[in-house]
This record gives C-alpha cells, structure tokens and sequence, in this order.
C-alpha cells in the first residue's frame, strides 16, 4: 500500500466513524458511543490530513491547537448551560468564518500558481456566500437570544436583501468566469456578511430554534464546499452530514411551529393583534396557589407530568426539578416529562438541561408520544412553558399560533402553572390555560417555587 492509498484509506476510515457517529447520536441510549466515535473519526481525519499536508509547519499548528483548547476551556467552564444556545449560534458562525479563510486562501494559492479551475472556482464561490452568511447571521443570532440586539430592521429590508442577493448571485458568477481578480471573491464575502446580517434582524425570538438550526446546516454545507476547494474527500462529507442533518432538523422545527422555513426567514412573523386581549381571558378566572398546597396535590398524585420551558432554564431550576422528581418517585409517584420541539432556545434545548441534572432521558417523552397521555396524569408541572401550551393554537382560529401543535396539558386532571407572571410568551398573546378551571398558578422565580414544593414534600 503506498502513500496515497493509506490516505485515502484514513479518509475512508474518518468518514465511516462521523457516520456511526451521527446513527449513534439518534437515540439516547447510544448517544455516549456516537459521540466517541465521532470524536474519534476527527482525530483519524486529523492525523490523516496531517500525514497528507506534510508541508503545514507543526509549530503553526501546535500554537493554533494552544490557542484554541485554551478558549474552549474557559468557555467550557465560564459559560452556563442556560447559555447553551448563544455558544452554538456563535459556533456555527465560527465554522462558516473559518471556511471562508480557509478556501479564500486556498483560492489564492491556486490562482498564484495557476492551478485554478471551474470546480475551485464555483466551490469558493460558494462557500464565500454560505460562509458569510453564516457568520454575520450568527452573530446577530448570538446578540438576539442575548436580548442584547432589539433591532428589527427597516421598512423595505425584505427588498433590499432580494437585491443583495442577485447582486452575490453576481458576484459568484464572476468569480467563475473571472477567477485571476480575486477581489471578485472579497466583494462576495463582503455583500454575503451584509446579506446575513439583514436576513436575519427581522428574525423574532420565538423563530431562533429554526434560525439555528439553519445556520448550522449552512456551516455545514460551507464547510462541505470548502472540501471541493481543498479537494479533501473527508471534509465534503463530513459538511455534507451536517448539512443534511441541520436541514432535516430545521424541517422538524418548523413543522413543530406550524410554519416553513422560508417564511420564518421571509415573511414578518405572525402578528399578536388576533384573538382575545388579556383582561377577557384571566378577569376574575385565576387562581393562586402555594407551594404547600401543591405538595399536598402531588402527595395523592399516582403520575404527574412535568413539561419544561425556557423559565426553567432562566431559573436555572433543572437541579430542584430533578430532586422533585426523586421525591415522588420515593412516593411511587410516576414522574415523566413532556418536551415540545421548540421549548426553549434552541433544539433539544430542554433535553441538554434536563440531562445535566442526571434526569433519565427514557423519562423524556416527545410531543406525539405525551400528548395522548395527559388524560391519565394527575398532575401536569408547566415549568416555565407558555405558547407551547396555549390551547388557543387548537381552539382560535383568529390567534398568531393558530395550528401550531401544542402539548395538550389541560387534558390533565389537575395543572400546576408555575410562572413569575402572567406576561405572554414570544407570540404575544393570554394563555387560556392559566384561567381554566382545573389550573392553579403558582406565581414566582422557577426554582424558588420548585425548591420550596421540595421543602413542602419532605416535610411531609
């Protein structure tokens, strides 16, 4: 076996690994294991690309692995899970930045000796788009779930990103026919950032858990067109896998929301001037409970039913929950929890927080498998959940959420809200939950309230 074959082989032996991987990652059983075998098909493809590119200066390298475990340490360590979704926004743009330095400069290379041809060509053209656009709309991502960036745009913003993208589509194609100016390529990545910034500002935070997951299949695909510029096989599969998985992901977002991709990034998001005002539906119809009153409901409870939002993870109450639930079960009380698609921040958002706290993930019920069972839960714990529960998504046909599938958790025999206020959600709108006969609210921080039912419950 020569030089060349061995590579090949590596590359052959990588792809498989990221393949077993990601099959693996599909089920919480397997999850660990895919994980290792992903990690190890990146550690085959780096000793592999290694051994291929023997002119790369290894002191480079080892300064740049120096420089790079060093930021991942500390953001491992400084950032909190509740911050999980800003991180992976940031790590999608900083995968479609680093794949338009890297093909950039790879295409200059092939331009200086005149080895450029149409596939190199078209590939850093691609990926200065993709990448771009990735990056900026990552950032912007980023300072929204930050709720640092308030910014929607302007009137006419939908027209002007049309504009800028015939202006890349351009753009791309003098890069093609034009490839000895490589200020063709600059001018594309400049109008691509631009592009990026503007789709995504008008973008609500109700819509980020679609955002990014398409920003992560961006980052995929760039990564993938960076592999037709490098002529690296492993590299155009691996983007390519995550490509492909961030789109499906994005499709299963939006079919959890009752919308399309295209018009989360298109269209204005649904207006909250539908439907009934807050005064109609909470008037007269709430009513407040304690944290002892609520321990002396779930002390007769045979199985209760927690569904988790994003007021859980601002609570940081993952911890307090987990010990709730060990309470009951101590009782022989059956203790699940019901996640819908786009509770929280980003996709499986709830699921990461949950696992943190060592919570079971047999116990993770998805929408479809809990939905036909709140009708024999005693209790159901809404955690800081709004939208995804407005019964208003099945009953008014005037309301922003209209057809958006919901966790049916007024089906429960008795429903403990847990929730600061009754401030609406990301659409905007009352809940008609809050104000239903078998619902009692538990107003207060997530944790606070959650800690204090724990108290409540071991005190008998």
């Amino acid at each position: 076996m020569n030089r060349a074959d061995f590579i090949e082989l590596g590359y052959l032996v990588g792809a498989s690994l990221f393949i077993l991987g990601l099959k693996g990652l599909g089920r919480p059983r397997t999850a660990r294991r895919g994980n290792l075998l992903g990690a190890a098909g990146m550690l085959v493809a780096i000793l592999v690309t290694l051994i291929d590119q023997a002119i790369v200066s290894y002191w480079v390298l080892a300064a740049g692995l120096a420089v790079g475990s060093a930021i991942g340490v500390l953001l491992a360590v400084k950032v909190q899970m509740t911050s999980m979704p800003e991180l992976v926004a940031l790590f999608n743009g900083f995968g479609g930045a680093a794949s338009v330095l890297v093909a950039g400069a790879s295409f200059i290379e092939a331009v200086d000796l005149g080895l450029v041809d149409d596939q190199t060509s078209v590939a850093a053209a691609a990926t200065a788009i993709i990448g771009a656009v990735t990056f900026t709309g990552s950032v912007v991502a980023f300072a929204k779930l930050r709720e640092s960036l308030h910014w929607h745009g302007f009137a006419g913003i939908r027209i002007v990103n049309a504009v800028l993208a015939l202006v890349s589509l351009g753009l791309a194609v003098m890069v093609v026919v034009d490839p000895g100016n490589t200020m063709w390529l600059w001018a594309l990545v400049a109008v691509g950032a631009v592009l990026g910034l503007l789709v995504v500002v008008p973008i609500g935070g109700a819509d980020m858990p679609v955002v990014i997951a398409l920003l992560n299949s961006l980052s995929g695909l760039a990564a993938s067109s960076t592999g037709f510029v490098l002529d690296n096989t492993l590299l155009i599969i691996a983007g390519a896998l995550v490509g492909a998985s961030g789109i499906i992901l994005t499709q299963i977002m939006s079919v959890a929301m009752n919308r399309s991709a295209l018009s989360v990034l298109f269209a204005d998001a649904p207006s909250a001037g539908g439907g009934m005002d807050a005064d109609e539906v909470y008037a007269g119809k709430i009513t407040k409970t304690s944290a002892e009153e609520v321990a002396m409901i779930l002390e007769t409870a045979n199985r209760v039913m927690i569904v988790p939002g994003y007021g859980l993870a601002v609570a940081q109450a993952q911890h307090a929950v987990s010990e709730l639930a060990k309470l009951l079960e101590a009782n022989d009380t059956e203790v699940v929890f019901a996640i819908h698609p786009v509770a929280g921040r980003m996709p499986g958002h709830m699921n990461v927080l949950l696992a943190e706290a060592e919570i079971d993930y047999e116990k993770l019920l998805e929408m479809d498998a809990a939905n036909p069972t709140f009708a024999q839960t005693d209790v159901a714990i809404v955690l800081g959940a709004n939208d995804v529960v407005n019964p208003s998504a099945n009953t008014d046909p005037d309301s922003p959420i209209a057809g958006m599938p919901v966790l049916e958790v007024g089906d429960a025999q008795t429903v403990i809200v847990i929730k600061r206020s009754l401030s609406p959600g990301f659409a905007g709108i009352p809940n008609p939950l809050f104000a239903a006969d078998n619902a009692l609210m538990l107003f207060g921080d997530g944790k606070a309230a959650v800690t204090a039912i724990n108290k409540a419950l071991a005190e008998g």
